[in-house]
């Protein structure tokens, strides 16, 4: 298996805190935080790209996805808030190679959590490089 996680999570991380240094990240799903504002980043999946394994089964790339949650409980301004937060964390992202696959709103009126969900995927290499396709 090749394993990026912690170096995307560490950059992610790294540039959200400096954005927004009281902000909670993990790099663990989360539910319903405890603390808000809250990014979760994590790795979803990954799995051997079978087009490049070679005839002794070796794995030489893999897909890998990975989930953003950002989630605000302001009573005004949570759209906004989550979008500021998401917008850092795309724009990593994207600078390291993935695509985005989507960028969906969640607005949990009954307990005033409003969370944006973004999916990306990549393939990445046995060198660890970032592929978009």
């Amino acid at each position: 298996m090749i394993d990026i996680e912690n170096a995307v999570y560490t950059k992610v991380y790294n540039a959200l805190k400096a954005e927004f240094p009281s902000l909670t990240v993990t790099g663990d799903p989360v539910a319903a935080p405890s603390e808000f504002p809250c990014a979760s980043i994590y790795e979803a999946d990954n799995y051997s790209y079978e087009k490049t394994q070679d005839s002794g089964g070796n794995e030489n790339h893999a897909r890998v996805m990975y989930e953003v949650y950002v989630f605000s409980n302001k009573k005004s301004g949570h759209k906004t808030e989550c979008k500021n937060i998401f917008k850092v964390a795309d724009d990593v992202l994207l600078s390291l190679g993935f695509t985005r696959k989507s960028r969906t709103p969640v607005n949990d009126v009954g307990s005033g959590v409003y969370c944006l969900i973004g999916r990306y995927a990549a393939v990445v290499s046995t060198e660890k490089k970032l592929y978009r396709r």
